[in-house]
C-alpha cells in the first residue's frame, strides 16, 4: 500500500490512533515537522517516509491499513 499526497495530508493533520507504535511515533515526528513548515515539499518528503515505512513493514501494519485506506 502506498499513501497519496491527500492521504498524507490527512494523516499529518488528523489525530488518528494506530496500533503500531513505531508508525505512531513516526507520525508524531512528521506532524511536528509539518506544523513548523507546512509546505508542499515537506508534505512530499513526509509522504516518501510514510511510504518507505509501509513498504518495509507490511506485515505488522495490516491492522492499520484499514484506517489509512478510509482516508
Amino acid at each position: 500500500m502506498k499513501v497519496t499526497i491527500e492521504q498524507t495530508e490527512k494523516l499529518l493533520k488528523g489525530d488518528q490512533s494506530f496500533s503500531q507504535l513505531g508508525f505512531a511515533l513516526m507520525l508524531t515526528r512528521l506532524r511536528t515537522l509539518y506544523v513548523k513548515q507546512p509546505s508542499e515539499s515537506t508534505l512530499k518528503s513526509c509522504m516518501g517516509e510514510i511510504n518507505m515505512y509501509l513498504e518495509k513493514y507490511p506485515v505488522i501494519m495490516n491492522a492499520d491499513y484499514a484506517i489509512i485506506a478510509k482516508m
